[in-house]
């Protein structure tokens, strides 16, 4: 009986203890990261917080601040994916819904104005700039715009779940104005075209 007290009790130490190790290994990367962060070195800042979340999947903190990394490097269909990994950790944290709100506008956006486009694999995939000695017209396939509508109701619905989740919130009415402007551009581009 004492020996599987002891063999228990051992087994439960090196439980704590790597439980520990890696909760200083994530803060530690964490906090790497940050300061790649505040240095304008996004991509050092995303590898970190990738290792940390290798490390240990559930810590919140880990994936907004790299689905943060993502949009601050403008990496917006990475950015939308760790949101909302974050979402699922923790639901009832406002600011996820409106940052994923945020980076569904400006994926939007991208794909409309042909900075971006969905290729044959459904990636989405930056467009070579254009010459400035050979404009031309950026021509938007039909997959890019119905994605792009999909994205802009899906960021009014995340701005609206995040006044739910923050009726108070200082920002309140410009939120509801970006969901009428929003609203407005896919009543916009759901006309059809004229010939």
């Amino acid at each position: 009986m004492k020996k599987l007290f002891l063999l228990l009790s051992v087994l439960l130490i090196s439980v704590i203890t790597t439980a520990c190790i890696n909760n200083l290994a994530v803060q530690e990367l964490n906090n790497k990261a940050q300061v790649f962060m505040n240095e304008g070195d996004y991509q050092n800042a995303i590898e970190r917080l990738k290792s940390s979340i290798d490390l240990d999947p559930s810590v919140f903190e880990s994936h907004y601040n790299l689905a943060v990394a993502y949009t601050k490097a403008e990496d917006y269909a990475n950015a939308i994916k760790v949101y909302n990994d974050a979402i699922k950790l923790k639901p009832d944290f406002p600011d996820t819904y409106y940052s994923l709100a945020v980076c569904e506008e400006n994926l939007a956006g991208d794909l409309i104005n042909a900075f971006v486009h969905i290729d044959d694999n459904g990636n989405i995939v930056k467009n070579p700039p254009a010459d400035e000695t050979d404009i031309q017209e950026a021509i938007v396939n039909e997959k890019d715009k119905t994605y792009a509508q999909e994205l802009l109701k899906s960021a009014v619905n995340h701005y609206q779940l995040y006044l739910d989740k923050s009726p108070s919130a200082a920002d309140a009415e410009d939120v509801k104005a970006k969901i009428d402007n929003l609203n407005e551009k896919i009543s916009e581009y759901s006309r059809p075209e004229a010939e």
